[in-house]
């Protein structure tokens, strides 16, 4: 991580979409997608699909706070994913 700049690690549904979205706001400086949570130190994809290993997808986002606060990032996180569909987001259902 780059001095001055903060990080947010956010999980909600398929983490290719949500790191498009997040990529382009002005101020997000890096993302890089994974797993969070789970019993797997290291999963794989395909582990992780099945949805037996308890990871969720997930973007972390490195950002300069000078330029877009944590709270812009959730707002914008939540105009993306709706915590109210549980196990699905939009065409992905699963519980990762």
């Amino acid at each position: 991580m780059t001095i001055g700049t903060e990080r947010a690690l956010l999980a909600g549904g398929c983490f290719w979409g949500m790191q498009d979205l997040i990529r382009r706001r002005p101020g997000v400086l890096r993302t890089r997608v994974g797993y969070c949570g789970g019993a797997l130190e290291t999963p794989a994809y395909g582990q992780v699909k099945t949805g037996r290993t308890g990871h969720a997808e997930s973007v972390e986002i490195e950002f300069d706070p000078a330029r877009i606060s944590y709270r812009e990032i959730l707002e914008l996180f939540f105009q993306i994913h709706d915590p109210t569909t549980i196990n699905s987001q939009g065409n992905d259902i699963g519980s990762q």
